[in-house]
């Protein structure tokens, strides 16, 4: 995580520098797919290390707080997809909030409820526990909080390479709009450390003493498929009624599976709550 933050991280930053949102005393650029005038890095010497601390600090939030609150299991669990998606959100809020200040579209305070906005949708979209809620609360206060540290060194030119806001804000440092951009930086991170901790959790296997591989064994009625023939219709999908018509079973839509009940505690399911049963059965394939 650590290292993921450090090379994204300034990349992120550099759109901040590039909009002119704020400049680095002594900036440390490159070119790469940019130009001479409008290169692609712009970033400081302790930018990656920040940002790698950054990340490293709020994935373990989120795996410690997962397992103390109890978070469910699918949200513990995102896709790959949605990862990528959470850092696509994230990397396009860094951009339109430095496109806002470069084209003085919205002021400073309009930036702040675009941004809050966003950052609570994505948020939702994302996560929507309450260990990320706490986590991206403590980024969006924290965050701001190290940065008035930083800031305040580079005043007193006591920091090598510091940096300053263009636009000193509501706080004589920056623009408030800042918190809610630290905001959604908690769902982007913490389920890319998700996903790497399931990696990890999944590639272990725990390996016994005598050098064998032992694995939790599986739900002994549904092999883990999460599915199993409908009691109602024996698998078929239909059932012979009265008269000898066919009719097609309600209880499984026709499909002739049903979802599995006797590994709901696993995946921190609700057996009461039809709706969340119907919805995840209209995923499964037929």
């Amino acid at each position: 995580m650590a290292l993921c933050g450090a090379v994204l991280g300034p990349f992120l930053d550099s759109y901040h520098s590039a909009f002119g949102v704020l400049q680095y005393d002594q900036p440390i650029t490159a070119a790469l797919w940019g130009s001479a005038d409008h290169p692609a890095l712009i970033t400081a010497w302790w930018v990656p290390v920040l940002f790698g601390l950054a990340g490293w600090l709020i994935g373990w939030l989120y795996i410690a707080l997962d397992a103390i609150l109890s978070t469910r299991k699918n949200v513990q669990s995102p896709s790959p997809p949605k990862i990528l998606v959470g850092i696509a959100l994230f990397t396009f809020q860094y951009w339109l909030s430095g496109v806002f200040v470069a084209t003085g579209i919205l002021d400073r305070t309009g930036i702040l409820n675009a941004m809050s906005l966003y950052a609570v949708t994505g948020f939702w979209v994302l996560d929507g526990s309450m260990a990320g809620f706490l986590t991206s609360m403590a980024t969006a206060l924290g965050g701001p909080l190290i940065e008035v540290g930083l800031l305040s060194l580079s005043r007193a030119d006591m920091m090598p390479g510091g940096y300053h806001y263009t636009d000193l804000g509501e706080t004589g440092f920056f623009p408030l709009w800042i918190a809610p951009v630290y905001f959604l930086g908690g769902p982007a991170v913490g389920n890319l450390a998700r996903g790497f901790w399931n990696t990890l959790l999944r590639s272990t296997n725990h390996a016994s003493p005598n050098g064998e591989t032992s694995v939790k064994p599986g739900c002994p009625v549904c092999n883990d498929t999460r599915c199993v023939s409908c009691p109602n219709c024996d698998g078929v999908g239909q059932y012979t009624a009265m008269g000898g018509r066919s009719v097609r079973c309600t209880s499984c839509a026709g499909r002739g599976f049903v979802i599995c009940r006797a590994c709901f505690s696993e995946y921190d399911d609700d057996p009461n709550d039809i709706e969340a049963i119907r919805e995840f059965m209209s995923r499964m394939p037929d």
